[in-house]
């Protein structure tokens, strides 16, 4: 009965917290286009064109992919196969989607705002189009379908450069810091974020499915899009803003109340749950002094008064226990009678 008690009182003190959080939080900033944030899209784009550059070129950065698949990691390391052919899910875009989009729903509908679910959609779709119009356009085809040695294997309809599941990665984990409320949590889901991609990028490599070189395009091309998000800002704000005029028309036409501005929640004093909170707690009444109320003396309610403010009661009679053998004073003691021994 304790613990369940003490459990209950936990979960109230963490639904009290929610509830005193505000709804439309005003301490995020939507992150806006810097001269440090362009000066590193400009030389991650510098590095992007650079990469097909030396694979178009057939340069030693082609020759360096031909020595990795030649060495076959993973039958150098086939302890680790079973794990990474799990590890790779968090590049796919539709497991990985589903969850980064799950939490950010929650989210949404806790903030009441709708820019975490539009920026996710709007990076997943910029991923879509720059990303697949590349694959297409180049059609370079992976290590299993490798055709000459030493050659580039471009333009024979593959569709691996860049890496579609480190491209992903990187924006599918890298919206978690770029969405973040604190300076502390984006650092430290930058890192994870980082480092995921990193592991996912590196497995593809360890599996073959993928050149060196396509996994450091598919790196790059996932960080333009998380440094190019701020410039798709003012059309997420009009979006937001036309989906609420669009659910305010929606709920004018069936009679519904329209929703009302988001104010932050007040906090409310804690109060019995058996009592209304405008009702004011009784007082108990005075328990007579019992061997088993004595136990419960110090929750009564009341003032306590010093032993110098209370009144002085004498009591009634002599204060001392009867004794059956004893006679009232004034009273002669009848003679004992003599017994022979």
């Amino acid at each position: 009965m304790r613990t369940e008690r003490n459990l209950t009182r936990r979960l109230d003190r963490v639904f009290a917290r929610l509830d005193r959080e505000p709804e439309r939080p005003a301490h995020i900033d939507v992150p806006r286009m810097s001269r440090h944030r362009v000066v590193l899209f400009s030389a991650t784009l510098a590095f992007y064109l650079a990469i097909v550059w030396a694979v178009v070129t057939t340069s030693w950065l082609v020759r360096l992919d031909w020595q990795v698949m030649f060495f076959r990691p993973y039958q150098q390391w086939p302890e680790i196969h079973a794990f990474l052919d799990y590890y790779v899910v968090l590049g796919q875009r539709g497991p990985t989607a589903v969850m980064v989009a799950a939490w950010l729903g929650w989210r949404s509908w806790r903030q009441h705002t709708l820019r975490p679910l539009l920026t996710l959609a709007t990076s997943l779709l910029l991923l879509n189009i720059t990303v697949g119009a590349a694959k297409l356009g180049m059609g370079r085809l992976g290590p299993h379908y490798a055709t000459v040695i030493g050659s580039n294997e471009m333009g024979l309809g593959g569709d691996i450069f860049p890496s579609g599941h480190t491209a992903n990665a990187v924006v599918t984990w890298g919206i978690l810091a770029y969405l973040a409320s604190t300076p502390t949590a984006r650092r430290w889901l930058s890192a994870l974020s980082a480092v995921t991609s990193l592991g996912v990028g590196l497995t593809t490599v360890y599996l073959g499915t993928h050149w060196l070189s396509d996994v450091l395009l598919g790196w790059a091309a996932g960080l333009l899009i998380l440094l190019a998000l701020p410039w798709f800002e003012p059309l997420i704000a009009r979006a937001e803003l036309g989906l609420f005029d669009l659910r305010d028309r929606w709920r004018a036409r069936r009679g519904l109340p329209a929703p009302g501005p988001a104010v932050p929640v007040t906090p409310v004093p804690f109060r019995p749950r058996d009592l209304p909170a405008e009702q004011p707690v009784p007082a108990r009444e005075p328990v007579a002094s019992t061997r088993s109320s004595r136990g419960l003396a110090h929750l009564a309610p009341g003032p306590h008064t010093a032993r110098s403010e209370r009144t002085p009661v004498t009591p009634a009679g002599s204060r001392r226990p009867p004794h059956a053998d004893r006679l009232p004073r004034g009273t002669s003691q009848p003679a004992r009678p003599l017994t022979g021994g």
